[in-house]
C-alpha cells in the first residue's frame, strides 16, 4: 500500500515537469533555428526556397518533401522534434545515378532533380489518385505512367486545359505533365499528371529542356534510364514515341 502511495505522490510531483517539457517541445521556433533547418535541408538536396528564416511555401515543401522521404507524419509543420530529426538526417540518394535526369519516386511522393555528379534537389509531388473520373463523355482511371519517359514538348505560363489549368507544363507522355498547380496535396490527387509546387515550377521548367531524361517508378517498377543517356538515337525515338501517344 505504501509502495502504491509512493508511486502516486511521485507521478503527482513530475506530471508539472512532463507538461512543460512538452510545451517546450511545441513552442514556436525562433527565426534562428527556422534559418538553421532550411539551411540543412537545402544542404540534404531538399529545394527550400530563400534561407531567410521565414516558413514561407519554400520552407513548407522542403520540409514536407523531407518528411515523405524519411518516413514520417507528413505535417509541414517544424516543431522542435522535426528540426532535431533534420539535424540528423541523411540526404535523398537518386536510383539512377551518373547522368542528369528527373526521377519520380510514386510512393514517397517528391520529384529528384538529378545532376551528373549525382546531387539532388528534391521537391514534393502529387501524382495520379487512382480514381475514375469523367474526360470527354468517358470514363478514365487517375494514373500516372510508370517507365522512362524524356520531356517531349513545354508550354510556358498558364496552359488553360479541359480538366484543369496548368503552370509550366513539361510533357512527357501523352497528356501527362510535371507542371506547377495551385493544389499539391500530401497525398496522390491529380488526374495523372505530376503536380509541384508553384513557387518552383518556373525554375523546373528552365532545369527541363526538351530531351530530359525522365524516370517515373514505385516499389516494383524501375526501368533505368542509362542507356538512353549514352545512346541519343534511343531518346530521339523515345521523343518521338511520347509526342504520338
Amino acid at each position: 500500500m505504501k509502495k502504491v502511495l509512493v508511486t502516486i505522490l511521485l507521478m503527482l510531483a513530475l506530471m508539472p515537469a512532463i507538461a512543460s517539457a512538452q510545451q517546450k517541445r511545441r513552442a514556436a521556433l525562433s527565426r534562428a533555428q527556422v534559418k538553421e533547418a532550411e539551411q540543412r535541408l537545402t544542404d540534404l538536396g531538399y529545394w527550400t526556397g530563400p534561407i531567410d528564416g521565414l516558413l514561407d511555401d519554400g520552407t513548407r515543401a522542403a520540409l514536407i518533401a523531407f518528411q515523405k522521404w524519411e518516413g514520417r507524419e507528413v505535417t509541414g509543420k517544424l516543431t522542435r522534434e522535426e528540426l532535431e530529426a533534420i539535424r540528423y538526417a541523411n540526404g535523398p540518394r537518386p536510383r539512377d545515378t551518373g547522368y542528369e535526369h528527373v526521377e519520380i519516386d510514386v510512393d514517397r511522393q517528391v520529384l529528384l532533380l538529378v545532376k551528373d555528379d549525382d546531387s539532388v534537389r528534391v521537391l514534393p509531388v502529387s501524382t495520379g489518385s487512382g480514381k475514375p473520373f469523367m474526360d470527354e463523355g468517358q470514363e478514365s482511371v487517375a494514373y500516372t505512367p510508370r517507365g522512362r519517359f524524356v520531356v517531349y514538348d513545354k508550354t510556358y505560363g498558364w496552359e488553360d486545359g479541359k480538366l484543369g489549368s496548368v503552370y509550366y507544363a513539361n510533357y512527357i507522355t501523352g497528356g501527362v505533365a510535371i507542371h506547377g498547380y495551385l493544389s499539391v496535396p500530401n497525398q496522390p490527387a491529380s488526374h495523372g499528371c505530376i503536380r509541384i509546387p508553384m513557387f518552383a515550377a518556373k525554375e523546373v521548367s528552365t532545369m527541363l529542356p526538351v530531351g530530359t531524361i525522365v524516370l517515373v517508378y514505385d516499389k516494383v517498377s524501375f526501368v533505368s534510364g542509362k542507356a538512353w543517356a549514352k545512346d541519343p538515337k534511343l531518346k530521339q525515338a523515345a521523343l518521338i514515341n511520347g509526342a504520338l501517344q
